[in-house]
């Protein structure tokens, strides 16, 4: 970043290990059944845009995980809401067999704010700051 370049390797790292991380989220919040593999896209599939690191701020960095506590805060406390909604749905699924579609979007709206947070926080691949909620 200091030398306005995102190394391509460091992006490819990332955004494998992101991939794995949220392929064992999905299953662990039973969203497939599918045991997660280490090296296919399975039910997640996830792309991230490879950065212009000429247009990111160089200094933003050293910042960002301290502008991004508020979204950390609130996803805590959905992801209690979201372990109350996995353990509904395992019911729901051994009942009606399905998962409810409700619970779904919840569960994949936490996800999807989750992942805007990273990018931003954590990945450094963006300078524009999640916005508080859990839609695209």
């Amino acid at each position: 970043m200091l030398r306005k370049k995102y190394p391509r390797w460091w992006f490819d790292w990332n955004l494998n290990l992101t991939r794995f991380s949220y392929r064992i989220f999905a299953y662990l919040v039973l969203l497939g059944q599918q045991y997660p593999s280490v090296d296919e896209d399975q039910i997640i599939r996830l792309d991230l845009e490879y950065p212009d690191a000429r247009q990111l701020n160089r200094g933003l960095p050293l910042i960002k995980w301290l502008l991004a506590i508020p979204h950390y805060i609130a996803l805590f406390i959905l992801g209690i809401g979201v372990s109350i909604v996995t353990f509904l749905s395992w019911f729901a699924i051994l009942i009606m067999g399905r998962y409810p579609k409700i619970f779904f979007g919840f569960v994949e709206g936490v996800m999807r704010w989750y992942l805007r947070v990273d990018a931003y926080a954590l990945l450094l691949i963006t300078d524009r700051y999640p916005p508080f909620r859990m839609g695209p």
